[in-house]
């Protein structure tokens, strides 16, 4: 990574449309591989994602900003020759909205009929909740993935908006928009991709569908291998209060861990003996009590045991693998997650701070070939 480079995704032109959720992850991955992306907000502030100031708003990094009103002809107008020019379109309201600004799929390719118009909504375009407002959690909660994660005899409990929104959604946007890109090199045609949160979660947890079909999946939160269950695939906390987690899932790796928390190499073969399980954790919980958790990490350093410390934002910025690896960078003054993947021959370049609205409303419409000067006449852009 460096100030240099140009990313893989240079020259790819993308136009996004402001919003909340992941429409604005799949956007800043898109910038952080080398994409120009021009967001396009509007022209007062519109209360949408969270009290952040734009420097603080990491998801926004990386683009332009224009500030149009939508609203108004020469507002839509503008749009629309920026669409003229775009390879992407990114938009993340409810199905409809962008239909009656006039910015619908229709008329945007007809403009642009190699445009990849992406869409991204909780529900999907179609169907009967289609319509419907909801959150994260709502969608994780329709695709039986909130009801296996919890503790034993708890309630469900929110994974952050990390299943939802980002993997069931911006992830899954940003690939869609991807293999529809790979499509028009063959075909010339761009096409609506309709990413919805629900679909892409529900997809995130397909190794469950197939545990539960082989009648391998409990429906008992807590009682399984992945959710807690298993004591060798757990959290335990540490003489200090803080916490490790313990991921030993294979028999070698178990006996390795066996070996460094000092347990008695008698429960090696009861490692998957279920009824065994309550003692077992008890025995690691008690073992883990012994020590603090830099010496634990210490002990562990250089084990297979798949034991690791559960670190907060400010130590996992600076543990030694991050700081090896740059995992994570300063923007504006503000340390956040580095770009990723990593490429070998056009790394990603170093990301740019999230700009203020409209910062770069004339530069973009000058370039698009607008009358920027009418265009602030008419009132329609900041």
């Amino acid at each position: 990574m460096s100030d240099t480079s140009q990313g893989p995704l240079q020259g790819l032109r993308v136009i996004e449309f402001a919003g909340i959720g992941p429409a604005p992850l799949a956007c800043m991955l898109m910038a952080d591989l080398g994409a120009d992306v021009v967001r396009v907000d509007r022209l007062e502030p519109s209360g949408l994602g969270l009290a952040l100031a734009p420097a603080d708003d990491v998801n926004a990094r990386g683009r332009r900003s224009v500030a149009l009103d939508l609203k108004q002809p020469a507002g839509r107008d503008a749009a629309l020759r920026l669409v003229a020019g775009a390879d992407v379109l990114v938009e993340g309201f409810r199905p409809g909205v962008m239909e009656k600004l006039g910015l619908g799929p229709e008329p945007c390719l007809a403009t642009n009929p190699g445009l990849v118009y992406g869409r991204m909504t909780g529900f999907g375009q179609q169907g009967p909740l289609a319509a419907r407002a909801g959150h994260d959690l709502n969608y994780v909660a329709l695709t039986g993935l909130l009801n296996a994660i919890g503790p034993a005899g708890g309630a469900p409990l929110p994974p952050l908006n990390l299943v939802g929104d980002y993997g069931g959604g911006a992830l899954f946007l940003a690939f869609g928009v991807m293999a529809a890109l790979w499509e028009r090199q063959r075909s010339g045609r761009g096409q609506v991709v309709d990413a919805a949160m629900v679909d892409g979660a529900a997809a995130l947890g397909s190794i469950f569908w197939g545990l539960h079909a082989a009648g391998q999946w409990r429906p008992e939160r807590g009682s399984n291998l992945l959710d807690g269950g298993a004591p060798f695939y757990a959290c335990y906390e540490a003489a200090d209060g803080r916490w490790m987690s313990l991921a030993a899932l294979e028999p070698k790796f178990f006996a390795e861990a066996v070996s460094v928390l000092g347990l008695d190499a008698a429960w090696l073969p009861r490692q998957y003996e279920r009824r065994a399980w309550p003692a077992l954790r008890e025995v690691i919980a008690a073992a883990f009590r012994t020590r603090t958790q830099a010496a634990w990490t210490e002990r562990c350093a250089a084990s297979d045991g798949c034991i690791a410390p559960v670190l907060d934002f400010d130590q996992a910025a600076q543990h030694p693998h991050a700081r090896a690896r740059e995992g994570f960078v300063e923007v504006g003054g503000r340390l956040q997650p580095a770009p990723a993947p990593r490429f070998s021959r056009t790394p990603a370049p170093r990301p740019r701070p999230a700009p203020e609205p409209g910062a770069h409303t004339e530069a973009v419409l000058a370039e698009a070939g607008l009358d920027v000067t009418a265009l602030r006449a008419a009132g329609v852009l900041r």
